[in-house]
């Protein structure tokens, strides 16, 4: 991947690769789930702890390859209780691989009582694949790492995606003979299958037509396609369940994020995190949100925002920048080019345009004119501004926390409040205004606005 995070740990859809990972196979209900690491350990295992805390992660040691992988985590488990019964094993950078294939997988081979059962599927181009050799009654003789194949063998189109449920009593005999006689040294897991079925063992296999579902990723371009696939699904899955998005191949929707039907998706829209979007609601165009909860018939138009609640028939944009806290009550607006962080606002209170509202609280039915602002930051702490109900402030309104403003009061254009307002009061920050004549054409000589005032000077003249 070139990148400083461990491959699996790098996301797709709101989840990292072995997110995804871990949710199919924590959807089988196992006893057990053992996750095996080593690069990059520490931070790896932090990460499917917080993921899943009853996951119990195993160092794998010097030795490499998938087999001995397999027989430390088996090791591991059997320190704790003996494992019985079938032992699924699947990998970290298969992200789109679902619990529905897994259980397919566990169905098949628990039925047909089974030694090893492996998930195979049929590629056009099968480079740098295992190959499944199959025997004339259609078993599964064993599998045949790429480098390690004839050319006979190379054409052979079905492959191994890695993914297995094996008996456990078969695995672990079959573990202790597996070596590292091969041409890269390793522990094979594939060896398991020969070994099994020397032993008398049924070795089969399952084939999915679904390539995408065991698709690994080992870079970033990988990765790309494979968050392109997933969002298709994502978005074909929501638009099925009755939401409307009108350019799927411009919608960005996370595997967490939660959408009614009869909410619309406008292009260009981005969809993060726990954000929900309820019934009626339309999104977009142009917006990314995470972690936002859109009430019912909202509106939000061209936004930017994170952790916000936007409430039932309010409506947001364009161009607004909607922060942390932000929590805007039913039917109410925060409008053009408006920034707002940690704010409550009431049901039907208008934040129209130009401003910025922080650490904020405002009533019902208040009016904020354009241009208004809190002054939340004195320069080491952040104060609180208490706006009340049916407020009315002017134009370019500046309110010095911590102020409080009483509900119906009213401020005129280019107040700034300093201190707290009764209610139903008029507050003004009167200056007298001063005009010094002639000043442009005295003091910005050969000037277009010089030109603009003496002529204007001229013409006056000539009309007196």
């Amino acid at each position: 991947m070139k990148s400083r995070t461990p491959k699996i740990m790098h996301e797709l859809g709101g989840l990292s690769m072995i997110g995804h990972a871990l949710a199919a196979a924590r959807g089988l209900e196992p006893e057990r789930l053992a996750a095996v690491v080593r690069f990059e350990r520490d931070r790896v295992a932090a990460h499917i702890g917080a993921l899943d805390p009853e996951v119990l992660v195993v160092d794998q040691d010097a030795t490499p390859g998938t087999g001995r992988a397999v027989q430390v985590a088996l090791g591991e488990l059997d320190a704790q209780a003996p494992v019985t019964g079938t032992v699924v094993v699947t990998y970290g950078d298969v992200p789109l691989l679902t619990t529905g294939l897994l259980a397919e997988l566990v169905e098949a081979h628990v039925t047909d009582k089974n030694a090893v059962t492996v998930l195979t599927a049929v590629l056009d181009d099968a480079a740098g694949y295992g190959r499944i050799l199959r025997d004339a009654d259609g078993t599964v003789l064993g599998i045949r790492e790429h480098k390690d194949a004839t050319d006979a063998e190379r054409d052979i189109r079905e492959i191994n995606s890695g993914i297995y449920a094996f008996d456990a009593a078969v695995l672990r005999t079959a573990l202790a003979r597996v070596t590292t006689d091969n041409n890269q040294g390793e522990m094979y897991l594939t060896d398991v299958l020969g070994l099994a079925r020397n032993d008398g063992g049924r070795v089969a296999a399952v084939v999915t037509d679904d390539r995408w579902q065991v698709e690994g990723a080992n870079d970033r371009v990988q990765l790309a396609a494979l968050g392109a696939e997933h969002n298709r699904r994502i978005v074909e899955g929501w638009m099925r369940a009755g939401v409307t998005v009108v350019d799927p191949a411009t919608t960005w929707i996370d595997a967490t994020v939660t959408l009614e039907p009869d909410a619309t998706i406008l292009p260009g829209t981005q969809l993060h995190g726990a954000t929900t979007v309820a019934r009626d609601a339309v999104v977009g165009p142009d917006s990314t949100l995470t972690d936002v909860q859109i009430g019912t018939a909202a509106e939000v138009t061209r936004t930017h925002g994170s952790g916000a609640v936007i409430g039932e028939g309010a409506h947001v944009g364009p161009f607004t920048y909607l922060r942390p806290g932000t929590v805007l009550g039913a039917d109410g607006k925060i409008g053009a080019f408006y920034e707002t962080k940690n704010v409550r606002v009431g049901r039907g209170s208008k934040l129209s345009h130009l401003g910025y509202a922080g650490d904020a609280e405002i009533g019902e039915d208040t009016n904020i004119g354009c241009g208004n602002i809190t002054a939340n930051y004195d320069g080491v702490n952040k104060h609180r501004t208490i706006i009340g109900s049916g407020v009315r402030t002017g134009s370019n309104t500046v309110f010095v926390a911590p102020v409080t403003v009483g509900d119906g009061a009213y401020s005129g254009a280019g107040a700034i409040i300093r201190k707290d307002v009764p209610a139903g009061a008029l507050t003004l920050t009167v200056a007298p205004q001063r005009n010094s004549e002639g000043w442009t054409v005295a003091n910005r000589p050969g000037s277009v606005s010089s030109a603009a005032a003496g002529k204007s000077a001229a013409a006056n003249a000539d009309q007196d």
